[in-house]
């Protein structure tokens, strides 16, 4: 069986042996220990060296870098841009169409013709006025001639009543006589005014049916077309009063609603920048033209009117707009003032 104390012994785990494993183990986690303090030392190195650069970057800029910078924007707003200047072209007079020579996006000048009526009966009534003026002309002459004819006899019964050789009753009829004739030639004169008045109306009447523009700009709608009535003002289902739009491109600018409370931000020539929703990215440099001196009661807001600064092809009528008012550095506190979108 042998001796328990000699196999007690044997069974003994001997702990003053080294293990392979534990000893390979060590030896890893003092490899990693040295690597990791390798790379904080190389990054504190390159902290270290980068440091002149980030203090250089962190110096305040200059009078000249900082008035380089544009202001910060103490209110922002949206609006859309409009055109001071655009007219609604019809005729005076009620007519049908027969050309209409513009069509939409055509630049025009300002007198242009646009369209043209039937002016059969404009033409007719020109040359009746005109006959009237030469029948009224004629009256005159005609006129004219029995004066000369009775001022002899005038003055000669004169003559002869003051000799004694007629009767005082002869002399009235002489006298009467040539009154009526220089009556009859001031009344003739007058038809003669009239009548030439006539003929100016009749082709005032003419030119009226030739439409022209009222001003320069660049027609936007074309509400009408040849064989149309058209009139001032509306007679009928079937009659167009309106012919084109012509919109002035100069006279573009941006309206926006601001609300009351922060009104007191904005005042005459403040600095502007309008960003167009079609396109983000671009700053146009405007200005305020004016504060409408009302309010609206519904939307408690305050109508203003931007003016852009420059004019461009690409900035065209009921166009979205973001507008940022800017500090103004001539103004004292401008600088207190916060961004905030009413």
């Amino acid at each position: 069986m042998g001796d328990p104390a000699v196999k007690l012994e044997q069974l003994r785990i001997d702990r003053t042996a080294k293990s392979p494993k534990r000893g390979a183990r060590a030896i890893g986690w003092t490899a990693g220990a040295v690597v990791c303090f390798a790379a904080v030392a190389g990054l504190w190195v390159r902290a270290e060296r980068a440091a002149p650069a980030d203090a250089v970057a962190a110096t305040p800029p200059s009078k000249s870098e900082s008035a380089v910078s544009p202001p910060a924007s103490v209110l922002d707003a949206s609006g859309y841009v409009v055109a001071r200047r655009q007219a609604t072209v019809s005729s005076k007079i009620t007519g049908r169409l027969v050309e209409v020579l513009v069509e939409e996006g055509q630049r025009i000048a300002a007198g242009q013709v646009i369209a043209r009526l039937d002016n059969t009966n404009a033409t007719a009534a020109l040359a009746q006025a005109e006959a009237r003026v030469g029948e009224a002309q004629a009256n005159l002459q005609a006129v004219e001639v029995a004066l000369t004819d009775a001022e002899p006899s005038f003055k000669r019964s004169e003559e002869q009543f003051r000799r004694g050789l007629t009767s005082s009753e002869h002399l009235d009829a002489a006298r009467s006589n040539f009154n009526s004739r220089k009556m009859a030639v001031l009344v003739a004169t007058q038809s003669v005014s009239v009548a030439s008045a006539a003929v100016g109306v009749a082709k005032q009447n003419l030119e009226d049916t030739i439409i022209r523009a009222p001003f320069a700009g660049v027609v936007t709608v074309k509400a009408a077309e040849p064989g149309e009535m058209v009139s001032p003002s509306a007679t009928g289902g079937f009659t167009r009063t309106g012919i084109c739009t012509v919109v002035d491109m100069d006279s573009l600018e941006v309206e926006v609603d601001v609300s009351e409370s922060f009104i007191s931000r904005v005042q005459p020539d403040l600095p502007v920048t309008v960003r167009l929703n079609a396109y983000p990215d671009w700053e146009i440099p405007a200005k305020v033209l004016a504060v409408i001196p009302t309010a609206d009661r519904a939307k408690a807001t305050v109508r203003v009117r931007i003016a852009f600064e420059s004019k461009d092809p690409r900035i065209v009528p009921e166009m979205g707009a973001r507008v940022s008012f800017r500090e103004d550095a001539s103004s004292p506190g401008a600088a207190t003032g916060g961004n905030t979108t009413p």
